[in-house]
């Protein structure tokens, strides 16, 4: 119908120009216009200046026109004037809501649906009440343009528009547009914490989305949700690992900061595990931002990271001392009783010392961690600890058999590479420290090690070197029995703090690998006190042991010795008394005085058997015996005064050779226990109080039964029989020869065959071991050899 005020002729220009010049008095014209002119032009503009004017004005009158015209107008750039129109008016336009929504439905022009969303969005909250159906445009909507401004929609919306919450989820995984993405995540943000169930999703595409500008915008959303504080530092944590955008970085930083920040505030009303949580995934950002090399953390970022660490620290450790200050008094107590009661009951109860005692694992639970450290650090307690085992740690020691009347403390060391002789006693006055005795077998080792054990009152393990072939730490809980007893950690700890003192007794007796096992262990436990005993050998000894050498005795030591013997020899022995120092004396003058017999190098080797205690504790007996010792075969004199004595108890010769082979294949399998069930009686004419040649051990075994084991006395002994088997026409003596050159265990017999083979067989085993030493480095036998070959 053609307007009253214009006549169908009159050109559009000139209407629009009147329309504008007058269109802050004439609202009603424009309403008029709107809804009546024939020329969509006309209407447009009419719909475009009562937009303007009513983003002006007071009221929305102008509204209802609008609207009308949003939805009957046929021709599209009036639907679009009239949306645009809505859109300046903002939250004015609140009455066009559900025309907007039907547009927005129903509509077939995409841009007249962006512009009815971008009215809709423009009134913000106001619109809360068309979210459901927003929601379905969403839902249904094709172009990605129009999805795009819903979603602004919905960020105008905020958090009142929480039931979109779904259907922006929906888009922000199935949507291939980037922009749409990232609009819907804004929208989510914009929405808050209501959007707590986007969370995973949002996380989701904060590690994956392959746009930077999509998880830029996802790092911000879940900065403002913060429904799982800790998960989301965490993946923020994570993402900034990951993440090389350097702006998207900064989002990444920035929403660190303000979830730490939320924490902060709800620090009170965490669980100490979230607490520990978020400060270990601040930290490893910490980490992460101080290696960035692009610069896009700033300094600022950083700074508040660790100001909310240090705060969140701060509330961890107050809850701590709260706790701890009002549990402790009574918990600790009760605790202690606990295990004194422990403690008590301990010494006579197995299964107090496996369960609490030597298992980690209840030790370190239910005795709160303190009380490990007062079983190594408190002396008292680490008596009582080790005291149920004292018996089987010093069980090779053979201490039940040693007294102390026999041992001759006058005995002399110098300090390795001096020539300063010092009192043995003084020197070692106990098991302080780590030291290393050196000697020749016989000097005293093994006694002195004995007789420091004896005179001990502390926790000490005697380990033959031998037993060490798997480590010491091995060889030592073998020792503790009970399976349980395993805890490794805590023993090595145990000795480190001094619990323990080890004496390790004969590492010339092993191979190289065992002596290198030792040696670490040694250097490893600096702290403990260890006392290691080996004859001259090449070897690298621990960095943190000193080594004393074991001196041979004076003549005048010699004669001290010989004296001190009488009280501990057998008192069947027909010399005693007077007669047995006068037999002494005249003994060592006609050795040691009279040169006319002996030639000057047999003189010298007399003085260095009289030297040695062995040797001389052998002839001590033999002069009580009424013996005249033959010092160059003692240990043969030996025998045969036995060995005579056998034949007379039982009518049979001793089996020199049968019992020497025996000896060998034990031997052979480190067995030290000799074959009582094959030689009984022989081993009773041994143990004879007259010749002391081995000694017996004696226990009850599990069932109650009585039993007893033979020992070798010394290893010299063993060596004498050994050294059998190696001589004669043995028919693999040769062979024995060879294979034993680099076995510790068969050592001292290469040095009795340098004086028992004939001269030419000696010889041609001089040459075997020079070359045995020059391919092997390893001069441990030569060396002897030849200097005791050279003698004869």
């Amino acid at each position: 119908m053609p307007s009253k005020f214009f006549s169908p002729h009159t050109s559009e220009d000139k209407i629009f120009k009147e329309i504008v010049a007058c269109e802050l008095k004439s609202k009603n014209i424009l309403a008029t216009l709107l809804s009546n002119d024939l020329v969509p032009g006309v209407r447009s503009r009419a719909a475009y200046a009562l937009g303007r004017i009513g983003a002006q004005a007071e009221t929305d009158t102008v509204v209802p026109f609008l609207a009308t015209a949003l939805i009957e107008d046929v021709d599209t750039s009036v639907r679009l004037s009239a949306a645009d129109a809505l859109t300046v008016m903002k939250e004015k336009a609140k009455a066009a809501t559900p025309n907007l929504v039907y547009v927005l439905l129903n509509d077939q022009e995409p841009q007249v649906r962006i512009n009815a969303a971008m009215a809709l969005g423009n009134m913000g909250r106001e619109a809360k009440n068309a979210v459901p159906n927003l929601t379905k445009a969403l839902l249904n909507e094709k172009d990605s343009a129009v999805q795009w401004h819903i979603t602004y929609a919905f960020s105008s919306i905020g958090a009142e528009a929480k039931e979109a919450v779904p259907a922006l989820t929906e888009v922000l995984l199935s949507n291939i547009k980037p922009e749409v993405r990232s609009r819907a995540i804004d929208a989510l943000n914009s929405i808050g914490a209501e959007a707590k169930n986007a969370e995973p999703n949002l996380r989701e595409v904060l590690i994956n989305d392959v746009d930077s500008g999509v998880r830029r915008s996802s790092a911000y959303a879940l900065s403002s949700i913060k429904a799982n504080p800790r998960i989301t530092l965490s993946t923020l944590s994570n993402a900034l690992f990951k993440e090389e955008d350097p702006i998207v970085r900064m989002a990444i930083a920035d929403a660190m900061v303000a979830v730490g920040v939320e924490f902060q505030k709800r620090k009170s009303n965490l669980s100490d595990v979230d607490l520990k949580q978020s400060i270990q995934e601040l930290r490893k950002s910490l980490d992460s931002t101080r290696k960035d090399r692009v610069n896009s953390v700033s300094d600022q970022q950083i700074s508040t990271i660790q100001v909310l660490i240090t705060t969140l620290q701060e509330e961890l450790d107050s809850r701590w001392v709260n706790q701890w200050t009002k549990y402790f008094s009574l918990t600790w107590l009760a605790h202690a009783a606990f295990w004194l009661a422990l403690i008590v009951a301990y010494p006579k109860s197995p299964q107090v010392q496996a369960i609490f005692f030597w298992n980690p694992k209840m030790r370190k639970y239910l005795g709160l961690f303190y009380v490990s450290l007062l079983l190594a650090w408190v002396p008292w307690l680490r008596q009582k600890l080790f005291e149920p085992f004292r018996v089987s740690l010093l069980a090779d020691a053979g201490l039940d058999r040693f007294k102390p009347d026999r041992y001759f403390p006058d005995s002399e060391v110098c300090l390795k590479g001096t020539e300063d002789r010092r009192a043995l006693t003084a020197v070692c006055p106990n098991l302080q420290g780590q030291r290393i005795l050196e000697g020749d077998s016989g000097l005293g080792k093994t006694m002195f090690l004995r007789y420091l054990l004896q005179q001990s009152q502390r926790i000490a393990v005697y380990l033959p070197a031998t037993k060490c072939a798997e480590g010491v730490i091995e060889a030592i809980q073998k020792k503790l029995h009970g399976d349980e007893i395993k805890d490794t950690q805590f023993l090595q700890s145990l000795i480190y703090s001094g619990a323990m003192d080890i004496c390790i007794d004969g590492l010339n007796e092993v191979n190289p690998d065992t002596r290198a096992k030792i040696t670490q262990f040694v250097e490893s436990h600096f702290k403990g006190n260890i006392l290691m005993t080996t004859q001259p050998l090449e070897w690298t000894p621990p960095a943190t042991a000193k080594t004393y050498v074991m001196q041979p005795l004076r003549p005048d030591q010699m004669a001290a010795y010989l004296l001190s013997r009488q009280p501990v020899l057998s008192q069947s022995y027909p010399v005693q008394g007077e007669a047995y120092a006068h037999a002494c004396r005249t003994f060592l003058t006609q050795t040691l005085g009279d040169q006319t017999t002996l030639s000057a190098e047999e003189l010298k080797i007399a003085r260095s058997i009289l030297s040695n205690p062995m040797e001389l504790t052998l002839a001590a007996a033999m002069i009580a015996g009424g013996q005249h010792p033959d010092l160059f075969n003692l240990r043969e004199q030996q025998y045969k005064l036995m060995a005579a004595e056998y034949q007379q108890t039982w009518n049979r010769p001793f089996p020199l050779k049968k019992f020497a082979h025996a000896i060998y294949q034990q031997w052979l399998e480190d067995e030290k226990a000799l074959p009582a069930d094959t030689f009984y009686n022989e081993l009773l004419g041994m143990e004879d109080e007259k010749f002391r040649m081995v000694i017996s051990r004696q226990w009850q075994d599990a069932k109650g039964d009585a039993q007893k084991e033979w020992y070798f006395r010394h290893d010299k002994i063993a060596e004498f029989f050994l050294v059998q088997t190696f001589l004669g026409d043995e028919p693999d003596a040769e062979a024995k020869l060879v294979d034993h050159m680099g076995d510790p265990r068969f050592r001292g017999v290469y040095f009795l065959l340098a004086t028992l083979l004939p001269l030419d067989a000696a010889q041609r085993l001089r040459e075997d071991l020079i070359q045995y030493a020059a391919d092997t480095k390893d001069h441990t036998v030569s060396d002897t050899f030849v200097q005791l070959l050279r003698s004869r």
